[in-house]
């Protein structure tokens, strides 16, 4: 088994608050793969010498090929309040994107209202512009801070309004504006073993039990395809 390292942003009594590595799944699944509850149980049970089974809440989701600051719960209080919070949208959320824009300059700012139905037999969400059937609503603003030309790509700051599965990716997509290097939404353009250009770089919420305003930033990687001039 390969060895992963994730690196810790925070902790207390109540979260464990860390840097998520790309590709790696946050629970198990049948690649059989290092899972991000594996690993961060071992981590607290062998610094605090824990013996036998290490609660950890599992309170949100990062797709597997995407990185970035994830929140987990270290007691069943923190993880249904934080759970409750998710829920509620009550969590500040900002991520970073590459996005391949074609020749022409994306608007500097805008705000993307879809419909989002997934399917789970294939694990694919489908965006309409109206309401439709079993689709739930899903809204994000974003602002455009860098724009490439040459290479067809822009930099895009993004809020999510709402948490819907792949929706930054899905919603984008269907915006003529796919995510650099998704191999499920821009086959046309990924290259097979490239990584998605998505990054969770803030979140900001209430603590659960302190009741004090908490926020964790993380800078994009030093890398392409986030380089811009």
């Amino acid at each position: 088994m390969k060895s992963v390292s994730v690196p810790v942003i925070y902790e207390d009594n109540h979260l464990l608050v860390v840097e998520k590595p790309v590709n790696v799944p946050v629970q198990a699944d049948s690649s059989g793969d290092p899972d991000m509850l594996t690993l961060l149980k071992a981590y607290i049970g062998e610094k605090y010498n824990k013996q036998g089974n290490v609660y950890l809440g599992l309170v949100h989701r990062l797709d597997r090929p995407v990185g970035g600051v994830m929140i987990f719960a270290r007691t069943s209080k923190a993880a249904s309040r934080m759970a409750k919070f998710f829920r509620r949208n009550e969590v500040g959320k900002t991520y970073h994107a590459v996005v391949c824009t074609g020749a022409k300059r994306p608007p500097g700012r805008g705000t993307l209202v879809h419909w989002l139905q997934k399917n789970t037999a294939t694990n694919t969400v489908r965006a309409f512009d109206h309401p439709h059937d079993t689709a739930k609503k899903a809204v994000l603003d974003y602002q455009m801070l860098s724009f490439d030309p040459g290479r067809q790509r822009a930099l895009m700051k993004i809020h999510l309004h709402t948490g819907r599965a792949h929706q930054i990716r899905v919603q984008f997509a269907a915006s003529g504006m796919p995510l650099w290097g998704d191999q499920r939404y821009n086959p046309d353009k990924a290259v097979p073993g490239q990584q998605i250009a998505l990054h969770a770089t803030v979140l900001h919420f209430q603590h659960p039990v302190k009741k004090e305003p908490m926020e964790f930033s993380l800078e994009l990687p030093h890398k392409e395809p986030w380089i811009f001039l």
